[in-house]
Formats: C-alpha cells, structure tokens, sequence
C-alpha cells in the first residue's frame, strides 16, 4: 500500500495553478457575465471585480495595463464578453479570470461608450458654452478635414462655390472611418491649430452607421477641437447623427452642406445688405442734414432776437452825443476861464507894485515894514524908499 503524499496548502494551491494553466482551453477563455463588486485600485491601476450570471460568481482582475485599453468605464450591473485567462491566485486558493480584453455585451455597447465618454468629457467643461468661439462673419481660408473621395467634400465646395466664391478652401484629406481614421482625424486638427492655416475649421463626413462615426467618438480627438484656437463647425452624418465632435464644436451643423452654408455668407445677401445700409445712411444723413439746418435756423432767430448789437449800438451812439457835449462844454468852459483869467491878470496887473511904481508911486519900509502913514513915523527913524528905478535911505526930521 502506496504512502499518501501530503501536501503543504502553498504546494496544493502550486500543483492546481499548474494543472489550469497548462490546459490549452483555459488559456484564452472569452466569456459573457455581469460585472458586481468593481473595484479599481487607485494606487496601482489595477481593476478587481466579481463576473457573475444567475447561477454562479467568479472573481477576476484586470491589469492596470489592460485597463487603459478599455473605451467604457466598467460598472456595476453592466453586462460585459471579455477575453481572460484561468489562473490561480496561490496566496488565496482561488481560482480567477485575468481579463485581457472586455467589451459591453448587447445591442446598445456603442451607445453605452459614447454616453459614458460625454459624460466623462462634459463633466470636465469640454462642452460649456463659455468656451464656445465665435464663427467669423466673413472669413477669408476654410479648413475642411474630411475624406477627398466624399460626397461630403463636393457639398462643402458647391456651397461655398456658389454662395462665397473669393474664400480660399485648404483641405486635409483623412481617413473617416476604420482603423487609423481617429490618428488622422488628430493630426489634421493639430496641423491647423499649430500653424493657424484657416478662419474657420470643417470637420465632418457624410451619414452612416454608429460603427462608421465612430471615428469621431474618440476622445484624444476632443481634446484636440476643444484646444484649436480656430473656430471649429462639426459636421458628422445626418441630422439625427450625434457624435462626441458635435457637443465639442464651436458650432454643429446637421449635414455638411449645412456646414458649408454657416461656414460663410451669401454674397448676394452681402450684396443686398450693402445696398439697404448706403439707403439707410443716406437717409439718415438726409435727416440729420434737415434737423441741423433747422437748428440752425432756430438759433439764428434766437441770436437776433437775444442780439445785444441793438443795445451796443444804442450805447455807442449814446456815447458819441455825450462825448459830443462834453466836448462842447469843455471848450465854453474853457472860453469862460480864458476870458475870466485876463480880467484876472488885467486886475492883478493893476495892484502889481511894479506897476504902481510906474506911475511915479513909491514903497516906504523901515526894516521889513511897510509904512503906509506919515503918522507911523517918528523923528529919526530910518526908512527904505523903493522907486520903478532903485531905493534910497532917508532919516525922518
């Protein structure tokens, strides 16, 4: 009788790992479930969770390396395919499915991505009407990246032919669908914003599945048309079509014609609006002439009839008389004074003692006062007797 190996919990758990993974059908297992217990360890990256359907439960573990090729954000309930492994984790003795790949199971997968996505990048402001440029009233170059073999590109062109020929087009022929479609997509927008090479970006293509659109879906792509500096109209698909490029634009349009027509004006509209403002600003210059000139004409009737002219004039012409009296007055003034002053002189000539002593009369002084009396004199006193001619002494007897 055979001794029974016995084994240590380590080598049990070592010799079942062994036996999973050198089963050939274990290796690559795809299998379908709903996710529970997700949880995603911020510190290394790596994804742990529980697949189960509605007998059975399984754990299993995504690597931080396989997480970042996931385009959906795995949740709760969600149901999911993916591509695993079988392993065994020693260390718990449980065996597990290391998940290579997961995709969301069912009809609605894409639609389940894309509105995981817009709510990813709405969240982060990349679709906020504050950030929203302006589209150019009359644009000079229009980029347009579509496919070169479109219907789209003839539509965008025709339009534009027709309704704002002098614009110049630059076009960035790219892949609209299918594998590279979203790298070249990228770079198209990357080139304008770098060197600036347009007024107004086009980026669209013509309608299709959501499988064909889901070039503009992608999230590096957003990033790009919500960075360019340059005003960016989306225009994907038809008008029911909604893609992540819609909500990030500057602007959407329906249809790419539709595009072409909001990307530039109508000349003949141009044309018509330039006629009705010339119409408009000659009236209005007519108008304003008319008010001026009655303005004119008001404060003329004002100034007349506020004019101090009359009075300045009343004023001068009153001054004039007055000067012409105070003219008058002052020469008869000065008559009179005139003939006043020879009377003067003819009566001061006459108690002049010069004159006095011209006719034959004489000052009589002793010392220095005038004697006009004999009877003032007294024997002996010395006087001073003045003639027209000299003075003499004389000694009273």
């Amino acid at each position: 009788m055979m001794t029974p190996k016995v084994f240590t919990v380590s080598q049990l758990n070592a010799r079942v790992s062994a036996l999973i993974t050198s089963d050939p059908e274990l290796q690559t297992v795809f299998i379908e479930g709903e996710l529970s217990n997700v949880h995603m360890n911020l510190k290394s990256g790596h994804l742990y969770f529980s697949l189960k359907d509605k007998d059975s439960v399984i754990r299993a573990v995504m690597f931080s390396w396989a997480v970042r090729g996931l385009r959906f954000t795995p949740e709760d309930g969600m149901k999911v395919i993916m591509r695993a492994q079988v392993t065994v984790y020693e260390a718990g003795g449980q065996y597990q499915l290391r998940v290579e790949d997961m995709q969301p199971d069912g009809v609605g997968a894409l639609a389940m991505q894309l509105e995981q996505l817009k709510k990813k990048l709405g969240a982060q402001g990349l679709f906020d009407p504050e950030h929203k440029k302006p589209i150019p009233a009359i644009p000079e170059t229009i980029g347009v990246i579509t496919s070169p073999t479109g219907a789209a590109l003839r539509d965008i062109m025709d339009i534009i032919g027709r309704r704002f020929p002098s614009v110049e087009i630059i076009l960035a022929p790219v892949l609209v669908q299918g594998e590279g479609a979203p790298e070249q997509l990228i770079r198209a927008v990357k080139l304008f914003s770098e060197y600036y090479a347009a007024d107004v970006l086009i980026i669209g293509r013509g309608g299709g599945s959501m499988e064909d659109l889901w070039a503009f879906n992608d999230e590096e792509l957003a990033r790009a048309i919500y960075d360019c500096p340059i005003p960016v109209i989306s225009a994907v698909g038809h008008e029911t079509d909604t893609t992540i490029c819609d909500f990030v634009s500057d602007l959407r349009a329906p249809t790419p014609s539709a595009a072409a027509e909001l990307a530039v004006p109508n000349r003949v509209d141009l044309y018509a609006n330039v006629i009705s403002l010339y119409r408009r600003g000659i009236t209005a210059f007519n108008t304003k002439n008319d008010q001026l000139n009655q303005q004119i004409d008001q404060l003329s009737r004002l100034i007349s009839a506020h004019s101090p002219m009359p009075v300045v004039e009343n004023r001068l012409q009153m001054l004039d008389q007055f000067l012409a009296r105070s003219q008058k007055a002052t020469e008869s003034s000065l008559q009179r004074a005139t003939a006043h002053s020879q009377e003067l002189f003819v009566k001061v000539e006459a108690l002049n003692p010069v004159s006095v002593l011209n006719r034959g009369f004489a000052s009589v002084k002793r010392g220095e006062e005038y004697i006009d009396s004999a009877h003032s004199l007294n024997k002996g006193d010395m006087i001073d007797i003045t003639f027209k001619d000299g003075k003499v002494k004389a000694e009273i007897q």
